[in-house]
């Protein structure tokens, strides 16, 4: 099952990343009040965040097709994604409305698990 997932996996993995990036350049104050409402607005937080998501769905689409950045992207959206969770949970109650603190974590801890199990995939013979 891995080695069918990873690449169709690897490249909707890309392209969500892609998109929120794009959302978050285009539409900085939407995406905070509608996905990210933590503390103060501030546009430009928002947009410097946005870089590293289109860099890392980038990235991603060019490992679907270089069996060697697999590994290494993996691992790093792995580690991103886990701290990531655990930056959320650290802030969970701060979310407005209160229900999107917890859905936050959760979205954010099965992508971290799909990094994860990706990561484990076996490399093709």
């Amino acid at each position: 099952m891995h080695r069918l997932a990873l690449r169709p996996l690897l490249a909707l993995l890309g392209a969500y990343h892609l998109l929120l990036g794009a959302v978050m350049v285009i539409a900085p104050r939407r995406f905070f009040d509608e996905l990210a409402r933590y503390g103060a607005y501030n546009d430009h937080y928002i947009r410097d965040v946005a870089t590293f998501y289109l860099a890392l769905g980038a990235v991603l689409l060019v490992a679907v097709a270089r069996e060697s950045w697999r590994i290494p992207l993996l691992a790093f959206a792995t580690l991103q994604y886990a701290l990531h969770v655990v930056n959320h949970v650290w802030d969970v109650a701060d979310a407005e409305p209160s229900w999107l603190g917890p859905a936050n974590v959760l979205a954010l801890a099965l992508i971290g698990v799909l990094t994860g199990w990706l990561l484990r995939a076996p490399s093709p013979r």
